[in-house]
């Protein structure tokens, strides 16, 4: 099986810093997730960048509605594969 990765999509930093905390005691992720600054095209402004947090999830155990529902109340999004 390949390794999966999921991609979150945040608001901001504080959102994604947040997420990446509770990914361990919600979802029981053990690597720690990879936090990423998104500037959206086009955009110099730091206030427009998205945040990403990419989790990787080598036995595909983690599931990707639980993850949309667990962005969304953090006004995020899980990014479709």
């Amino acid at each position: 099986m390949s390794d999966v990765r999921h991609v979150l999509v945040l608001p901001d930093r504080d959102a994604a810093e947040e997420v990446a905390g509770e990914l361990a005691d919600r979802f029981g992720v053990t690597e720690e997730p990879q936090l990423v600054r998104d500037a959206l095209a086009g955009e110099d402004d730091a206030e427009d960048a998205q945040w990403l947090v990419v989790v990787e999830d080598p036995s595909g155990r983690l599931n990707a509605s639980a993850l949309d529902a667990f962005a969304s109340e953090y006004e995020g999004w899980l990014e479709a594969p």
